[in-house]
């Protein structure tokens, strides 16, 4: 019995102890350290409630009477303050309680508006302001910008369904036909053919050479002529004159006795032959055909070559 009785006793302790626990825990029971931002606001208006870091914070009930109402809560980041949001739509005093303590918050009424001594003015026009250089050169400057970009679009695309490069590189001017033809006798030179025993090769490159030079500079179709018809249609034309007539003569017949008779010059003609067709061309090239025109006398016998 006297057990029994000793653990009630324990039991009942033990309860009182954890109610009197709840008790000190309540919020209704903390003396807070808090402020309020404004005591008095208009009707309608919130005000904050600040409590500085503590065990437990009142909640939005807590907070909340028939004359105030708690919004919303929320911790300050920066100092860990505990700050409520409150409001209230009753004209006049209202105790907040907080804890063991209480403020007092003041709602005033929104003033009234004598509406019949008012001049109430219907609402302005929009104002229109003037453009500026800047704006306008702005949208000039897009514009421009939008037709440069579809021009150079159709300039693209034309110039793909035509096949040709979107870039056009000037190219040098050609050289004219007697540079060409001096060059590729010098070329014929230095590869001393005829020295090789390639004697018929040599002198089919050397008159076909010549050929090419007539046809371009004096459209005479050399190449498809015989060496007869070569030098009469030489006489006919514009740069004809006795001296520069013999040199081809004397060239193309001696280049015919080879490719045809299967002749075996003299290492001396070969030269020869190729200091002939230099001649020639020298002196029938375009910038020389007065001189060569005037030219009557016949071609002296003891030439000396050109090397």
């Amino acid at each position: 019995m006297k057990k029994n009785i000793l653990i009630l006793l324990l039991l009942a302790t033990f309860c009182t102890t954890i109610s009197a626990q709840d008790s000190v825990l309540s919020p209704q029971t903390i003396r807070y350290q808090f402020h309020l931002d404004s005591t008095t606001i208009m009707l309608g208006d919130q005000t904050v409630l600040t409590i500085e870091p503590t065990t437990i914070y009142p909640t939005l009930e807590d907070l909340t009477n028939n004359d105030i109402v708690a919004v919303n809560q929320w911790t300050d980041s920066t100092n860990g303050n505990f700050c409520t949001a409150l409001t209230s739509f009753e004209v006049g005093e209202h105790w907040l309680h907080i804890g063991l303590d209480s403020v007092l918050l003041t709602v005033q009424d929104v003033p009234n508006v004598d509406t019949t001594n008012t001049n109430i003015h219907d609402i302005a026009n929009i104002l229109r302001q003037p453009y500026t250089f800047g704006e306008i050169a702005k949208v000039v400057g897009i514009v421009l910008g939008i037709l440069a970009l579809i021009a150079a679009i159709i300039f693209i695309v034309i110039r793909l369904k035509r096949h040709k490069p979107l870039i056009s590189i000037p190219q040098a001017p050609p050289l004219p036909a007697d540079v060409r033809a001096l060059d590729a006798l010098e070329d014929l030179r230095q590869q001393q053919l005829w020295q090789q025993g390639r004697v018929k090769e040599y002198h089919t490159q050397l008159t076909d050479i010549v050929r090419n030079y007539l046809e371009e500079t004096y459209s005479i179709p050399s190449t498809e002529m015989t060496s007869d018809q070569t030098l009469d249609a030489f006489r006919s034309c514009r740069a004809y004159a006795e001296e520069p007539a013999s040199l081809l003569q004397q060239m193309l017949q001696t280049a015919d006795m080879v490719k045809f008779a299967k002749s075996q010059p003299q290492p001396y003609q070969h030269d020869l032959s190729m200091t002939q067709a230099v001649n020639f061309i020298k002196l029938t090239a375009p910038h020389n055909e007065a001189p060569a025109a005037e030219s009557a006398a016949p071609a002296p016998s003891n030439q000396t070559p050109i090397q």
